[in-house]
């Protein structure tokens, strides 16, 4: 029965359910002043619905991020509204699909393979043969005797090449990790802002529990003032 009783909200003039409502003294205070900017009829005895007072306190989030910031942003418009559709940044950063061009990737291969124990050891090999076998086997008459101009040709262009190929990929892996940074820091955002929320959530409960508790006294008490009429007469 208590589910089909409504109440008439004091901002809009329209009717909610009566489980909807909220009354003005349970409202935290700088949520308050942001209603009664607006509606200054508003007071603590009065009620709004839950959907209207949702409203109020995404307004507060972002006047809190433009003090906070200067400018709401476009990464903070994001923040606000992945709180109000309760949607996550970290599935959006686990799900990232690897969209690399052919010249990320061979530059990616370079970068790893010029960078590791198994290319340094490979390029010694290398060198040790080439300059045994001119020396020892071609007795410094082969194909590059001492002192090794074809060689020392071979590591310039080796060098030459190498160096920007992984210059290229430290600067996309420099890209990757300022867009992961940026999204590090839009989930710690989002994290303070549902915090906030939260214990307004729970300050709210805390505050509808006594005023129910409230309520019922005052129906027991009438109750008990109404027995003790009847006893009277």
């Amino acid at each position: 029965m208590n589910s089909k009783l409504t109440f008439k909200s004091a901002l809009s003039g329209l009717e909610y359910p009566i489980n909807e409502r909220v009354y003005g003294k349970t409202i935290r205070i700088p949520i308050l002043n942001l209603i009664q900017q607006e509606h200054p009829e508003f007071d603590d005895h009065q009620c709004l619905s839950k959907a209207e007072l949702n409203v109020y306190r995404e307004q507060y989030i972002s006047q809190f991020l433009q003090k906070e910031v200067g400018e709401l942003s476009d990464m903070h418009k994001e923040v606000v509204k992945s709180i109000v559709h309760d949607t996550s940044f970290v599935s959006q950063v686990e799900e990232e699909s690897d969209n690399r061009t052919i010249g990320q990737l061979v530059a990616d291969k370079v970068a790893a393979f010029g960078g590791s124990w198994t290319f340094i050891i490979s390029f010694f090999v290398f060198i040790s043969i080439w300059i045994g076998s001119n020396v020892f086997i071609y007795l410094n008459k082969g194909f590059d005797p001492y002192p090794f101009i074809l060689l020392n040709l071979i590591l310039s262009c080796v060098a030459a090449l190498q160096a920007p190929v992984i210059m290229m990929s430290q600067n996309r892996q420099e890209e990757k990790d300022r867009e992961r940074a940026k999204k590090d820091y839009m989930i710690n955002l989002k994290s303070e802002l549902e915090i906030r929320m939260l214990n307004e959530k729970i300050d709210h409960l805390i505050m509808h529990q006594q005023q129910e508790l409230i309520e019922i006294q005052n129906v027991q008490i009438e109750m008990m003032n109404d027995i003790l009429d009847r006893i009277g007469k």
